[in-house]
């Protein structure tokens, strides 16, 4: 595992000792059921954008509330490992928010970055990321990979065989 995992009470401390170094933050965050080629690609934009990517992984809760029930098929704990274990990634904490807002203002960072499924104008926290002086950025690949479409095509595999 290359990046550290933190528990959601230290990310006020987090942030404040890396601006106290100087250093650019940089914040993703998600579901990352069942990792794809989207999020590493999502991740790997994200970390070109600051001198440290902190990920913020949703909570199991948070995951069956915005996806619906069956989901997560992975644990929280076990989603956060994965996504630590991706280079670009520097720091991962598990939040139980339905949108980042709240540990957006703990962390602070100087961008704030979601993926192409969005648009500036439609990040859910958009007005909180503006109120500290953040700024928000799309990046990533198009939409062309997803979760629910990985999950749909392994159950239309397995009734074939």
């Amino acid at each position: 595992m290359s990046a550290t995992l933190i528990p959601r009470e230290e990310v006020r401390a987090l942030g404040n000792r890396l601006r106290r170094e100087g250093r650019r933050i940089a914040f993703a965050n998600g579901c990352f059921d069942i990792l794809h080629v989207g999020h590493v690609r999502y991740l790997e934009e994200a970390r070109c954008l600051g001198d440290v990517l902190v990920v913020g992984v949703n909570s199991d809760r948070a995951v069956t509330a915005l996806k619906g029930e069956g989901r997560p098929i992975l644990p929280a704990e076990g989603r956060a490992q994965l996504v630590a274990a991706l280079e670009s990634v520097d720091y991962v904490v598990i939040f139980d928010g339905l949108t980042a807002a709240e540990i957006l203002l703990d962390l602070l960072p100087d961008v704030h970055c979601k993926g192409t499924d969005y648009t500036e104008e439609t990040v859910p926290e958009r007005e909180v990321v503006k109120s500290f002086g953040g700024e928000v950025r799309i990046v990533g690949d198009p939409k062309n990979h997803s979760t629910r479409e990985l999950l749909a095509e392994i159950s239309r595999r397995a009734q074939g065989e």
